[in-house]
């Protein structure tokens, strides 16, 4: 008790074991949010010397603040230890692993960051910390990829796969790692990255306008990203590459409309942005904002013409929907495994 110091005291102090329980968890002085919860890798082995583990995954639950080279270098020494040779080698991508181009006197290990997935649904539900961090089942990552193999490229040839994983169980559970049942893969197809990437930026320019107390340094910083003339692949790109011709293949008509109008969010959002910044300024820095708005209107007098035009047929082209997650709302290529 010596070493919980006022904080163990005004628990022991409560009479209640219940609310004891109920006081403990919900206070953490290293963070920012009342508690620390886990941080997710998904760890696949692949390799006759695992036995039964051989290309089976699993998602492990680490501290907080663990790092991926850090659970990298503690698998790869155990499973070294265990082997007693030097035939654990750890896959530093993840891309999926073809067996047949692995030596089979080797052992693999493939780690990779995962984060928590929420439909769209559930996440009306999931509305504190604590609710996003409890009951967890489903898991994300995603891997940026190209037809010809390279794993990034221009914007019209950039895609990406998303590759949603389910739990046999749900974290936080008495073990720290728990198998995978099922795999789901979502290819999405090059204007829908420059969607998600849009409306990324957009969500960026929002907290870093609301942000309470207010950050200046940070605002300007997001702003410059957003409405700098040196940007590449920046948002003016993305709308030549994507808006400028009206697509061909009427089933992209919908994401072109969309993107259209993620446009029109981001041009308020900077708006918004730069009146924020004009509030927070010292005479010192007038130029640099004047900078700002001057490079803000030159981008939007050019995206004007881009995002003003509707699709005429996007209102008379019925498609017919198709049973999909309420929080991908889209007609991707998908592939699930159980």
């Amino acid at each position: 008790s010596g070493r919980l110091g006022s904080y163990g005291k005004s628990l022991c102090l409560n009479s209640n074991p219940q609310l004891c329980c109920l006081t403990l968890p919900d206070f953490h002085p290293l963070s920012g949010h009342q508690r620390m919860f886990g941080t997710y890798f998904r760890v696949g082995f692949y390799g006759c010397k695992f036995g039964d583990l051989d290309e089976q995954e699993f998602v492990y639950k680490e501290p907080s603040i663990t790092k991926l080279a850090e659970i990298s270098h503690r698998l790869e020494e155990f499973y070294s230890e265990r082997f007693r040779d030097e035939t654990v080698e750890i896959i530093k991508d993840s891309n999926p692993v073809d067996k047949a181009k692995l030596d089979p006197n080797k052992a693999y290990i493939q780690i990779t960051y995962v984060e928590p997935f929420f439909d769209t649904y559930e996440l009306k539900d999931r509305i504190t910390y604590f609710d996003k961090n409890y009951n967890l089942r489903a898991f994300m990552f995603c891997t940026p990829f190209t037809l010809d193999g390279r794993a990034h490229g221009d914007l019209q040839e950039q895609y990406k796969r998303k590759t949603i994983l389910t739990t046999s169980h749900a974290f936080p559970y008495i073990k720290t790692r728990i198998n995978v049942m099922q795999k789901e893969e979502i290819i999405l197809l090059p204007i829908e990255v420059a969607i998600e990437d849009m409306q990324k930026k957009t969500q960026e320019l929002a907290f870093a306008t609301h942000q309470d107390p207010a950050d200046a340094k940070m605002l300007q910083m997001v702003l410059q990203g957003c409405v700098g003339t040196t940007v590449n692949q920046g948002p003016l790109e993305v709308a030549q590459v994507f808006l400028a011709e009206i697509p061909d293949d009427p089933k992209l008509y919908r994401h072109h409309n969309k993107l259209r109008l993620c446009f029109r969010d981001f041009n308020k959002r900077c708006e918004d942005a730069l009146r924020k910044n004009k509030s927070l300024i010292g005479p010192d820095q007038r130029e640099y904002h004047r900078e700002l708005e001057r490079n803000f209107h030159r981008l939007k007098e050019a995206l004007n013409p881009l995002i003003n035009r509707k699709i005429p047929q996007l209102y008379t082209l019925v498609i017919p929907p198709t049973s999909h997650r309420n929080s991908l709302n889209r007609s991707s290529l998908r592939k699930m495994n159980g």
